[in-house]
């Protein structure tokens, strides 16, 4: 809204203040998905979502400043739209929900949907977002999220990327990898999704899906990164995720007794 009058030079003549409505400021821990109202704050949600997807957490700590988290919501977060958002890759990632309320009922649709184009949300006359709903993660799932910046702390993201992966033994059975700051929207990496979904989980597999990414993205070079460094940077994030991944097995199997 700050840059609606100093950059638009528009007039803000009557607002409403929702943040004291309180169905629109639950948080509920059900037994498969976190349920927030479109009102909760950052702060406020950081605990449940730092429990289930601490990445998730990792991300969210580092939007704006403490007063900035402790008044912005994760509703506004999405209702803005922008393709910088940072949390809204990742819960696209997560295969997050939202539901939107009218005076003709409730909607539900798939986060991912709600985008259509720069500027432009699957908002229907009337409609407001009312709550999101996050599924928690299962046990043969993985998941990864990175938010870079020129700045760690209190800055816009070049790239933020989020994947979420589900295995069957070491065959990687679906992939869920969204990004900001590659397209005009938040969006899904299908073409790096379908070079995973299938294949054994190995360096050839995750190059592969590297290789993909430049089916997937042509980005934009602005004040934040190059067009060339956004494509770079994004396929270094899954190359991350990989090695990490990697990491975690042979930790594991250090700690059975077997050798790395």
């Amino acid at each position: 809204m700050g840059l609606w009058g100093t950059k638009q030079l528009r007039s803000l003549n009557d607002l409403i203040y929702l943040g004291d409505i309180a169905d629109m400021t639950e948080i509920r821990d059900e037994k498969n998905h976190v349920s927030l109202g479109a009102g909760v704050t950052f702060s406020d949600a950081l605990p449940l979502l730092t429990k289930y997807f601490p990445d998730l957490g990792e991300v969210m700590r580092r939007i704006g400043s403490t007063q900035i988290r402790n008044r912005g919501t994760i509703g506004g977060n999405i209702a803005n739209g922008s393709p910088i958002g940072d949390s809204l890759p990742v819960l696209i990632a997560l295969n997050t929900e939202i539901t939107l309320h009218s005076k003709n009922g409730p909607r539900q649709l798939p986060l991912e949907e709600y985008f259509i184009d720069y500027g432009t949300q699957d908002l229907r006359p009337g409609e407001f977002i009312a709550s999101l709903r996050v599924p928690k993660l299962t046990q043969n799932q993985y998941f990864r999220a990175y938010k870079i910046s020129k700045r760690f702390d209190q800055d816009i993201s070049a790239v933020c990327a989020a994947l979420c992966l589900t295995f069957d033994d070491d065959n990687v059975s679906s992939a869920r990898i969204a990004f900001g700051g590659m397209a005009a929207t938040p969006k899904r990496a299908t073409e790096a999704e379908q070079a995973l979904i299938g294949a054994i989980w190995s360096e050839d597999t995750i190059t592969a899906a590297m290789t993909a990414l430049e089916r997937d993205f042509s980005p934009l070079s602005d004040m934040r990164a190059s067009a060339a460094y956004r494509l770079q940077v994004a396929q270094n994030m899954l190359l991350k995720a990989y090695i990490e991944r990697q990491g975690q097995q042979e930790t594991r199997l250090v700690g059975q007794g077997a050798c790395p």
